[in-house]
């Protein structure tokens, strides 16, 4: 479903900017139509500039620079464009899933966030094969339903990595993939299951919920929202506080704010300096630490 509203979207951004330029062109006033085709076509990308000058006083502890915010801004929105104009869009099952026989090496599940669909891990599924490493990468739906609705999907995906080689698979979840991962974990612990988990990884995920969550009507979304009935219960009645998890948050994250929100009690604590929010999943560093988990042969981490 996302794929498709992405492409939707594209489009009439592609025709409203065009539509803008022939228009002006049409009268002599082609600056004015550059101007404003750019201005229509990069309209989120001025809107995020907004989001990223907040940061300065909303995330007052760490309070980022002007200097780390630009450029954090500035690899955003080629990070935005690369996800929401391309890979997720059309190229969502460029990568299929990679579930060899016989495989003795550790696999991965990838959960995106909101709005996002497998897409966003392409460049990830592409390495991870190279590397001979087991992955699963779901398109999480109803796309803007209940968190609580896609643990059908993580259940049967860790179960599937779990019978390739024997090995407790690591779960990566970025922003509200992170929230889903908990939500499975918790009903899990509510059915007296303990889940053969390595490590679970979360990217700019909300764990105390957004302020940007305000700004959607969406069931996950409000689900999402600082204070959110739906996180204070998740918090009460799952059993990890956060053990068996690395947290990955940033003072430049524009999406997950106060970047405190992002980090879970006795997690351990990434920070990763004047990078956004989507573009932590292309921050090199990360994918490397990743790959030292999947290659760590020692017992499962305690994650349920």
């Amino acid at each position: 479903m996302n794929a498709r509203i992405q492409r939707w979207n594209l489009l009439l951004r592609s025709l409203l900017s065009f539509g803008a330029l022939i228009w002006f062109w049409c009268t002599d006033q082609p600056g004015l139509g550059c101007g404003l085709a750019l201005l229509i076509f990069f309209f989120y990308g001025l809107v995020m500039g907004l989001m990223f000058a907040s940061l300065h006083h909303i995330n007052r502890d760490s309070q980022p620079s002007a200097l780390q915010l630009l450029h954090a801004w500035v690899l955003e929105l080629i990070s935005v464009e690369r996800i929401f104009a391309w890979q997720q869009p059309f190229a969502e099952q460029a990568v299929p899933d990679y579930l060899p026989e016989r495989c003795q090496q550790r696999g991965v599940l990838l959960l995106h966030g909101f709005t996002c669909n497998r897409g966003l891990w392409n460049g990830w599924m592409r390495r991870l094969r190279s590397a001979g490493h087991p992955f699963i990468a779901l398109t999480m739906e109803p796309a803007f339903g209940s968190i609580d609705a896609y643990c059908d999907q993580i259940g049967a995906a860790v179960a599937k990595l779990q019978q390739l080689g024997g090995q407790a698979p690591v779960i990566v979840g970025h922003s509200m993939g992170g929230l889903a991962l908990r939500a499975w974990l918790r009903r899990e612990h509510l059915k007296a299951i303990q889940p053969d988990l390595h490590r679970c990884i979360t990217i700019g995920t909300p764990h105390f919920g957004t302020l940007m969550a305000n700004f959607s009507l969406a069931r996950n979304a409000r689900q999402m929202r600082r204070g959110s009935r739906w996180l204070a219960e998740l918090a009460q009645q799952e059993s990890l506080g956060g053990t068996g998890f690395d947290c990955y948050l940033s003072a430049c994250d524009q999406i997950v704010c106060p970047s405190s929100t992002a980090l879970l009690p006795h997690a351990r604590a990434i920070e990763l300096p004047a990078i956004g929010h989507l573009s932590m999943v292309f921050h090199p560093p990360l994918f490397a630490d990743l790959l030292g988990l999947l290659q760590d042969r020692r017992g499962a981490s305690p994650a349920g």
